[in-house]
């Protein structure tokens, strides 16, 4: 089909395919705003002939920018209308609208509330006033007394009222029999399938870490209420989930806008409870804020997968201190130790940055020996680049990109072999495996997308646990023979 033929047969249909890149928080935000599509009449089209592309952007780092703008072109070249949402066009707005002329719109998170209107506008030639980006941490209330009825903008939920939630008035139901604990309807539509899914605490950040942005386009921190989260669970158990992957910037600041801020050591054996969910999982830990109390919730819960994805970024004690993070080598190795006192299998993946100014070659040498002696199931090792209005654009000690490079080599090869090597001494282990394709699935110490699999031989039903024996490692990946149900 050309693109005129498809200017011409798509013109008066209200049709809409979304496009989701970067992180499972914004997978989240595209199911929320295929619902409120979806209520605005508008109807989902995955076919490639849909009248308008929607684009739900990363704005991260300078690998993420690239892929959202060859994506939004891309999808400028098939003669739909281009929408850009998301973080990128939430972080740049007008700027980036004078500067991508090939999309239609560039929407805020504020334009998410009124998603359906948006592109009708769109359709109807309407032209949008994209809007100019304020640090979002200072659009919100600061203090919960101050929230309190108070409208406050959310990421993902345009302009919300705190207090009471109001009734949805659309969106998927809960599940027959089951009575909404917070009032509202599930205002979210599963764009994939698959038995697990990731589900939303929270909302922004308020820490101030010298190299990151993300608190300034994504706000401040912003909790969802339990029985809301709770709700959520229900209906994703009703739609074939079993594990919920529960996504936010920092998990464990979970509930201290709520005046708790303990409230997710008790939500998680409640989510462990919801009838259909099998396994629960918690994303993005900082070590700093990794209290014991919330170490034994992961680590014994029944139901609730003994993994820690703790966001380490660094091990020297000086370096980590300039990224305005806290910790050191000894005091996360002391951190491993009380986790695998309480689970000894348990599995831990950390990401850390290369290279930030002022590393030297000690403060390297230290990352290789916490590495060496932290025995971590996955490690992503990134290189430091300049992230535009963050602290560390004006720091001196700047490496060139090479010696960055150079850098981010050695620690990823040190990172492969590591990683490895853990993955063999889980060899005679038995592992329970959410089965999620044919002979395909993931152990408790696995997340999503991110720390490899396991291959499983004999009966394994998709979407059902299983226990399997591990026979043989991979890299990170695994080999399992299946045990039992």
């Amino acid at each position: 089909m050309s693109t005129a033929d498809h200017s011409t047969d798509s013109a008066d249909r209200r049709t809409v395919s979304l496009v989701t890149l970067g992180c499972a928080r914004n997978e989240v935000d595209s199911e929320e705003l295929a619902a409120r599509l979806e209520s605005a009449g508008w109807t989902l089209d995955e076919s490639g002939d849909a009248s308008v592309v929607l684009v739900n952007t990363c704005g991260f780092i300078d690998a993420a920018k690239k892929d959202s703008i060859d994506t939004l072109l891309a999808a400028s070249d098939s003669g739909a209308k281009v929408v850009a949402a998301g973080c990128l066009a939430e972080r740049y707005g007008a700027e980036l609208a004078e500067s991508l002329p090939e999309a239609d719109a560039v929407l805020s998170f504020d334009d998410y509330a009124a998603i359906g209107e948006r592109l009708d506008d769109v359709m109807a030639g309407r032209r949008h006033r994209p809007h100019t980006p304020q640090d979002r941490r200072k659009l919100l209330p600061l203090s919960p007394v101050e929230r309190s009825g108070a409208d406050v903008q959310v990421p993902g939920h345009g302009t919300v009222t705190a207090g009471p939630v109001p009734p949805a008035d659309s969106g998927p139901d809960l599940p027959e029999g089951v009575a909404p604990a917070s009032g509202p309807r599930v205002m979210r539509r599963r764009l994939g399938g698959g038995p697990a899914a990731p589900l939303k605490l929270a909302s922004g950040c308020d820490r101030r870490c010298s190299f990151c942005a993300i608190p300034a386009f994504r706000g401040a921190y912003v909790s969802r209420r339990p029985t809301e989260i709770l709700d959520e669970a229900h209906w994703l158990a009703s739609q074939g989930v079993r594990e919920v992957v529960l996504v936010s910037e920092n998990s464990t600041s979970y509930g201290k806008d709520l005046g708790d801020l303990r409230l997710l050591e008790t939500l998680l054996p409640e989510l462990a409870a919801v009838p259909g969910i099998e396994r629960v999982r918690v994303s993005y830990l900082q070590p700093a804020e990794t209290r014991p109390g919330l170490i034994e919730a992961i680590a014994t819960t029944p139901g609730v997968a003994p993994y820690f994805d703790l966001s380490f970024q660094h091990a020297s004690g000086p370096l980590l201190r300039r990224m305005r993070r806290f910790g050191d080598r000894e005091r996360f190795l002391g951190l491993l130790e009380q986790i695998r006192a309480l689970a000894p299998e348990a599995g831990v993946r950390s990401n850390f940055i290369v290279g930030f100014p002022g590393e030297t070659e000690r403060d390297v040498d230290e990352l290789a020996q916490f590495l060496s002696a932290a025995r971590l199931d996955a490690i992503g090792v990134f290189g430091y680049s300049d992230e535009e209005g963050t602290e560390a654009v004006g720091f001196d000690g700047k490496l060139d990109a090479a010696e960055i490079d150079s850098r981010v080599a050695d620690l990823s090869s040190l990172a492969e072999e590591l990683t490895a090597q853990r993955a063999e001494e889980r060899i005679g282990s038995v592992v329970e495996v959410l089965v999620e394709e044919p002979g395909e699935g993931r152990a408790a110490h696995q997340a999503p997308e991110i720390d490899g699999g396991v291959t499983l031989k004999g009966e394994a039903p998709v979407g059902r646990i299983v226990r399997a024996r591990v026979v043989e490692a991979m890299g990170v990946d695994l080999l399992a023979v299946v045990d039992g149900p």
